[in-house]
């Protein structure tokens, strides 16, 4: 679906960064702890951690912090788009806003410390006009980085089908490298495009195959398949406590999870992109990225709530990684 790109008060051009991370659906994340989750009881819950939330928000805090220089660009509304938004402040992270009608959702999370479980409670948050979406465009081709454009999270509810695939075709015209780390039926229409980094988890790769993948021959196997396709040059696939791995159109790498203590498993996939894109921006080896984005996904286990990973702990768990190539 095309957009109409015209000028709107509401869009603001900020300095070309090099980063430009988009978040269609954010949220403010809540997260608390109790013992044990069970039906119908009272469950006490620990003081909630507060943190800006959505995938390409969480992509920038951690790049942020990395001292990379880096912009957000998400809708925001209501009362929890300015809880949203005075959240960001406080970590300093560069923003382009489009304000919207509706009101930004909350997510809620709930770690189990018995079983070291994470239960998360995710709304479907608002939904954006068709003036909005076309302001949100604007503002994307408006703050045009100079590397990177990340595409992290979902679309919002209602939004067109191939609004990523739109996204990824004006970035693609200004030279830019696309990062995709979304989910759901948009990632047919976004990967028609082809992007520089695809970061599935299995079962998003898994809904990609008309075949059934079990083992990690086929997981490999079908990766090339879409880079032989042109989907993407390298997908980083996310397999949870089992590792990941990257694969590209020569040569594919095996990493075993790293020993954590492990204090919540929200907002790893997000420090996993944020420590890989660091190290690419560092012309570092593609695998040497990959060992960053392991250190990153491993360091925000340490933290409770969506804290996401910080730098000391990465440098640390960096050199821990093992990276095993694999046919």
């Amino acid at each position: 679906m095309k957009l109409s790109t015209t000028q709107s008060s509401l869009d603001k051009t900020m300095p070309q960064a090099d980063v430009l991370t988009v978040t269609l659906n954010p949220a403010v994340d809540l997260v608390t702890s109790t013992n044990s989750v069970m039906a119908n009881h009272k469950l006490r819950c620990s003081q909630a951690l507060e943190h800006p939330g959505g995938g390409g928000v969480n992509v920038a805090r951690v790049l942020h912090r990395f001292g990379v220089d880096v912009q957000a660009l998400y809708p925001t509304g209501g009362v929890t788009g300015r809880w949203h938004k005075r959240l960001m402040e406080q970590e300093n992270v560069r923003d382009v806003i489009v304000e919207i009608s509706n009101e930004t959702r909350q997510s809620f999370s709930v770690h189990e410390t018995s079983t070291s479980r994470d239960y998360r409670f995710i709304l479907p948050g608002p939904c954006l006009s068709q003036s909005e979406l076309a302001m949100f465009v604007n503002a994307f081709t408006s703050n045009m980085p100079r590397k990177f454009v990340v595409i992290s999270g979902g679309l919002a509810p209602g939004t067109p089908i191939d609004f990523y695939k739109d996204l990824i075709q004006l970035s693609k015209q200004n030279d830019l490298k696309v990062v995709l780390d979304s989910n759901g039926p948009c990632l047919n229409f976004a990967l028609e495009q082809g992007v520089f980094l695809f970061k599935p988890s299995l079962s998003e790769l898994c809904s990609l195959s008309p075949a059934r993948l079990t083992n990690k021959d086929d997981y490999v196997k079908f990766c090339k398949q879409l880079i032989n396709e042109n989907k993407s040059e390298i997908i980083a696939l996310s397999l949870a406590e089992q590792g990941a791995i990257l694969v590209t159109r020569n040569n594919s790498w095996y990493a075993p999870p790293l020993a954590v203590d492990v204090k919540t498993t929200v907002g790893a996939g997000d420090s996993f992109v944020g420590a890989m894109i660091w190290s690419l921006i560092q012309d570092h080896s593609l695998k040497n990225a990959f060992a960053y984005g392991m250190a990153g996904g491993a360091a925000a286990l340490l933290n409770s709530g969506t804290s996401l990973c910080h730098f000391e702990d990465v440098r640390e768990f960096v050199k821990k990684v093992n990276l095993i190539e694999i046919s």
